[in-house]
């Protein structure tokens, strides 16, 4: 059974615009917006997903995912390659809907999301 959750999609190139969407949080659902194999990175409530292959991939650096993790307290400049997509984290590791804090973070520094 899969989960309906609110995401943070983060696209790499910056004329694309951030979006806010729901989505069905099945593996292959976040396989298709990252381009491929998953990776995912948790801090706290939330946690990020990006493409594990980015680096051999050469998919581009992905500049606005790395500051909103970096403000989230986490540098991972080099490794967020390709679309990012954020999700909030439940106690027991399973998804929820992105937090309010980086929803918030993200419209401070980048303009607000669009709804997709």
């Amino acid at each position: 059974m899969s989960i309906t959750c609110t995401a943070l999609v983060i696209p790499a190139r910056l004329g694309e615009a951030l979006r806010i969407m729901a989505l069905d949080e099945t593996p292959e659902t976040l396989r298709r917006l990252v381009g491929g194999h998953l990776e995912s990175v948790s801090r706290g409530d939330w946690h990020v997903y990006l493409n594990a292959d980015g680096h051999s991939m050469n998919l581009p650096p992905n500049i606005r995912a790395a500051q909103l993790i970096h403000e989230a307290g986490l540098d991972l400049s080099d490794a967020a390659r390709g679309t990012a997509v954020f999700l909030g984290r439940t106690g027991h590791g399973g998804e929820a809907d992105v937090p309010e804090h980086l929803l918030r973070r993200a419209t401070e520094m980048f303009g607000s999301p669009l709804a997709a």
